[in-house]
């Protein structure tokens, strides 16, 4: 039997790093469907869901959906990059 080679440092920070864009895109999803029902509550004199939404905007809602965006455009450059750079060693 062959003997599975354990994975390397880059191979497990990009592990970590899926895994807390994984988590970040529920967290952000949550968020959204939790501001509509709050939207809803708020229409018929209910107003706790979002009080309580606009309290964890700005230390959780706003870096979720930054680092969201964030993680978009650097995956958008870096496939544009890696596809110019393989491109480039064609020629």
């Amino acid at each position: 039997m062959a003997e599975a080679t354990p994975p390397s440092t880059g191979q497990r920070l990009k592990g970590y790093l899926d895994a807390v864009l994984v988590a970040d895109v529920f967290v952000v999803i949550a968020g959204a469907i939790w501001f509509g029902v709050a939207v809803v509550c708020h229409s018929r004199g209910i107003e706790g869901p979002l009080n309580l939404f606009q309290s964890l905007w700005e230390p959780l809602f706003t870096p979720a959906i930054g680092l969201l965006m964030g993680a978009a455009i650097l995956s958008g450059i870096l496939g544009w990059a890696l596809k110019w750079w393989r491109a480039r060693e064609q020629r």
